[in-house]
């Protein structure tokens, strides 16, 4: 998929004034209502069928094995968290748990207790020395294998195969006038973000590459992306 030229990659971290790089915000709100919504795309929305049947038949061994082996400490398997999705409404987002059952009461204690561990979530909403992540989280973090119940998100209509990174409301202020080209398309079960480094790209770029990948989507581009994620899988770059 190509990168449309008013969205310059490798510009200066998205602020303001002057987002998705060398787009301004007038820039970007005079092409809002010419570009279709993501969501509305039939073609896409059978890719992402036929890919999360085939997808939860393939891992399904996995998934119950994946299962079991969380609920060895007592808590569930999967949990529930609310996420921004099309349209700006709220659905809930699955995934395998990775963390301890106590997970808020952890963060706390961190948060208060550990200076550069609150400005390193404040800049980036993750941790990389997280302590609420259990033994089999980790494995699975770094695997992205996390999400595969987010292949029933994806049968459901709340997510699609490929998209934004599902993101929760405090993040709504970072996309700045970029959110209603969020909220054009289905969140991914993986992105441009997931391939280009995932934790370790800043915010800014991030929101570039959201607001990119609805201006540049084809379906071959879709494709290519689900392609390069099972290199970021096996490999764990930028994961935790």
């Amino acid at each position: 998929m190509g990168i449309p030229q008013s969205i310059q990659l490798g510009a200066a971290p998205l602020e303001p004034a002057t987002l998705a790089g060398t787009a301004s915000a007038a820039e970007l709100v005079a092409r809002l209502p010419a570009t279709a919504p993501l969501h509305r795309n039939r073609v896409k929305r059978a890719f992402d069928l036929v890919g999360a049947v085939g997808l939860i038949l393939f891992f399904g061994p996995l998934m119950l094995i994946v299962g079991l082996l969380i609920t060895l400490d007592g808590g569930p398997a999967v949990f529930g968290h609310r996420r921004i999705g099309t349209e700006g409404r709220d659905f809930t987002c699955l995934k395998f748990r990775s963390m301890v059952v106590n997970a808020p009461e952890v963060f706390e204690k961190l948060i208060e207790s550990d200076p550069e561990a609150r400005a390193e979530w404040e800049a980036t909403r993750k941790l990389r020395n997280d302590p609420r992540i259990t033994w089999i989280g980790r494995f699975l973090r770094r695997t992205s294998l996390d999400e595969l119940p987010q292949l029933f998100n994806v049968l459901t209509g709340d997510m699609s195969l490929v998209g934004p990174r599902p993101i929760v409301q405090e993040e709504v202020a970072r996309y700045h006038v970029c959110f209603p080209f969020y909220t054009r398309c289905r969140p991914g079960l993986t992105g441009l973000w997931q391939v280009s480094g995932r934790n370790d790209v800043d915010y800014g770029r991030r929101v570039q590459l959201d607001t990119a990948y609805l201006l540049g989507w084809s379906l071959w581009g879709d494709i290519r992306i689900l392609l390069r994620t099972v290199g970021v899988m096996l490999s764990g770059k930028g994961a935790y």
